[in-house]
């Protein structure tokens, strides 16, 4: 697939608009693990994901990181280009959590698009309400939800992303995700594992009762 076809906007851009941007976009690639922006840096550009998987995240002051959302292919990552939006003061990270291959748009070319397009500004008005929403539902699920339910939940999760009950997760990888101390993920797997919901292995978690670790997930209220 060609860019383009990530803008659902762009048959209604001029054709010196269309000529801008395919003058500027870039194809890049990224290896699992690549931190791609950390929020301290300039504006990285806007990232419109062909292959492979991003995950954005907040570090705190003492090193402990929690996911925010996720970004898949034909997402557009949005706040690597932060300059773009001077009212947004978070520092957010960017990482592949898979081999990832984008087209990168830079920040101040989109900008420009977006000031002379309303289509492309719209665009990118709906993408951020999309993503604050989901940063919104973050922050109540910490808030409000129980951690072994986050935990159930984020296991169940995982597993329907990667097509497999065998998930390939280090109990520190897990902590980083949902914002939390190794030990206790540690100390709630060792609990799913005594009620048959897991089987632990070193580097490995895999789910043996799926139904039952779902319903884990769920809150008393549902």
């Amino acid at each position: 697939m060609e860019f383009t076809e990530y803008l659902p906007f762009w048959n209604q851009l001029t054709s010196s608009q269309q000529l801008e941007i395919q003058k500027e976009i870039s194809f890049r690639k990224a290896k699992k693990g690549t931190l791609l922006y950390n929020g301290q840096e300039e504006c990285l550009g806007l990232l419109l994901i062909r292959q492979g998987q991003l995950r954005a995240f907040l570090l705190s002051p003492e090193g402990r990181e929690i996911t925010l959302y996720r970004l898949f292919p034909g997402d557009l990552c949005l706040f690597s280009a932060s300059c773009m939006m001077r009212s947004i003061q978070f520092e957010l990270s960017i990482e592949a959590e898979k081999d990832t291959e984008f087209w990168l748009i830079p920040a101040e070319r989109y900008k420009k698009l977006c000031e002379s397009s309303a289509p492309a500004a719209n665009y990118i008005n709906e993408v951020m309400s999309s993503r604050f929403t989901e940063v919104m539902w973050r922050m109540e699920q910490i808030m409000w939800k129980s951690f072994d339910k986050r935990l159930a939940d984020f296991l169940a999760t995982e597993s329907t992303l990667e097509g497999t009950l065998l998930l390939k997760l280090t109990h520190e990888r897990i902590a980083a995700h949902l914002g939390t101390a190794r030990e206790v993920v540690t100390r709630m797997l060792r609990y799913f594992q005594s009620e048959g919901m897991v089987k632990l292995s070193r580097g490995t978690i895999e789910i043996t009762d799926l139904k039952k670790l779902e319903k884990a997930a769920e809150d008393v209220s549902s």
